[in-house]
């Protein structure tokens, strides 16, 4: 199976450290140029340098506003790969997250990629050929009781992404989600250390969070962002081609249900 995009022009948002800078490095190896984006052009300049080989464009800008994500768009130029990876997450109890931060959820996780997409998507159709790709979790269709505001902010990037697609419908554009299931990266070691505590030796934390928090998995232990990073790259292939609207599970297994 050879994923060639060779010639494609890919923007992954929040791609400087985690999930998004190995869904950048994969398109990378598959032929794309890649823009790499972060808030700030040192935590770019790192990424970039950690990536090593490949065809990266620095993209420093704030996507979650109208201004950085314009920005971001001059940077890199006609998009025809757009990764809406950005996102924030924290636990939180459910009576104690305010209006401020129900908003902020949902413009960073939800608005950011919408108005990106609506950037984006007219240049793809016109061209005949485009992906448009969120990253959603497990907590959309599963929401863990300590972060339902993140919960609620990946069930609409679910709706939003069927709902692009079918904006999209015969235009040779593809719109698909990729479901990723509790994921090994920093952010989330700090996460999975404040709900087990601080002293447990990271092995034995992870453990421990999945036996406490995260039962249903199947796969008993916390997935690679590389293993998002592949399904990632083959939905922005030309193999992928008949797959749009979808909900594509990288899980471990997590969720129990069939998803529509």
């Amino acid at each position: 199976m050879r994923l060639d995009l060779a010639g494609k022009t890919a923007l992954v948002t929040g791609s400087t450290q985690g999930i998004g800078r190995a869904i950048a490095a994969g398109l990378a190896s598959a032929g794309a140029r890649v823009g790499i984006n972060g808030r700030s052009r040192e935590s770019v300049d790192r990424a970039r340098a950690e990536l090593g080989e490949g065809d990266y464009v620095p993209v420093p800008a704030d996507v979650t506003t109208a201004e950085g994500a314009a920005a971001a768009l001059e940077a890199i130029g006609p998009v025809d790969i757009l990764v809406n990876n950005l996102g924030i997450f924290g636990a939180q109890p459910a009576l104690e997250i305010t209006d401020d931060d129900w908003r902020r959820y949902f413009e960073v996780n939800v608005l950011a990629a919408v108005r990106l997409t609506r950037a984006v998507l007219p240049g793809q159709q016109e061209r005949g050929w485009g992906r448009v790709l969120y990253i959603a979790s497990d907590s959309a269709v599963v929401t863990p009781a300590e972060m339902i505001h993140y919960g609620m902010s990946k069930t609409a990037l679910l709706a939003v992404s069927r709902g692009f697609a079918k904006e999209a419908a015969g235009s040779g554009v593809t719109v698909n989600s990729v479901i990723a299931g509790p994921t090994h990266t920093g952010g989330v070691e700090d996460f999975v250390h404040s709900l087990v505590g601080k002293d447990l030796p990271w092995d034995e934390a992870q453990r421990e969070f999945m036996r406490r928090h995260r039962p249903q998995s199947l796969l008993q232990r916390l997935i690679e962002p590389e293993e998002i990073a592949n399904m990632v790259v083959y939905l922005s292939s030309p193999l992928a081609s008949a797959t749009t609207g979808g909900a594509l599970r990288v899980d471990g297994g997590y969720v129990d249900a069939i998803l529509p």
